[in-house]
């Protein structure tokens, strides 16, 4: 158990079996966690199914009603951690993620001494293709608006594209990760890059859905606007380490001479 692929859903059932699909056909031993926040549509239903197939891969969380990508996010994680996986995984279900680039992004993790792979649409060889123009210069808009106010040097900080070494994961306090939309994204990164992680910006070309609804709406766009305010702001006092408990250590005292002729006692 080296790689697991966390996938939050919401009414998904025109891709999630596609998706899985994909994956799977490309027989590079990845498991696959799904988090599904109630999608009425049978998104569940539709996993349940195929875990018949691939009973040993295909795990499946239902959680009763959208409770924010980002603690879906931190529930697969804190999942995969107790599960033993070393490579953890995010992708968007709709295939706006190609899973031929889950193996670029292993192997800058596994291979090239990166400690958290980011599949970027803004770095050389990468790109967007199928989105409006409003639309790319809403994302291209945001990720200069975040490096100002962060420093943090990623070209693409709202990618939601990633793997990450479980020891990343271990280290950081997911309890201080507060953002549940798409800022959710950047404040991983942010508290990766603060924690002193490698990121590698692995070039990819992202593709609008085909099936399906997007999910951006005003208030994920509000909460990454004043989400990086908040996060630069909080990163002044915030420690994103993750506290390790002291466990309480007993001096042993030599016996004296009286309790050696005494046998010990």
């Amino acid at each position: 158990m080296e790689k697991l692929v966390i996938i939050p859903t919401y009414n998904e059932k025109e891709n999630i079996s596609a998706i899985i699909d994909a994956i799977f056909e490309m027989d590079k031993n990845f498991h696959i966690l799904v988090i599904d926040d109630g999608s009425p549509d049978g998104t569940a239903e539709i996993v349940k199914n195929l875990q018949s197939v691939h009973s040993k891969e295909l795990f499946l969380i239902e959680r009763p009603g959208k409770q924010g990508l980002g603690t879906a996010y931190i529930l697969g994680f804190e999942w995969a951690i107790k599960k033993g996986y070393a490579f953890i995984f995010e992708m968007d279900a709709d295939f706006s993620h190609n899973p031929a680039d889950l193996q670029k992004l292993y192997n800058a993790c596994k291979f090239e001494g990166v400690d958290v792979a980011v599949g970027s649409r803004y770095v050389k060889g990468g790109g967007v293709i199928n989105w409006p123009g409003n639309r790319i210069a809403l994302s291209k808009g945001a990720s200069l608006y975040t490096r100002i106010i962060t420093w943090m040097p990623v070209n693409d900080p709202t990618a939601g594209f990633m793997c990450y070494k479980k020891e990343v994961l271990e280290t950081i306090n997911l309890d201080q990760i507060h953002f549940v939309g798409y800022a959710f994204q950047i404040e991983m990164k942010f508290a990766s890059w603060k924690l002193g992680f490698r990121i590698k910006e692995v070039p990819i070309i992202f593709q609008d859905r085909v099936s399906g609804s997007s999910k951006m709406n005003k208030s994920i766009v509000k909460e990454g606007i004043w989400g990086v305010l908040k996060l630069r702001w909080h990163s002044m006092f915030k420690n994103y380490r993750k506290r390790v408990k002291k466990t309480e250590t007993f001096k042993i005292q030599p016996y004296t001479t009286q309790e050696i002729a005494a046998g010990g006692k």
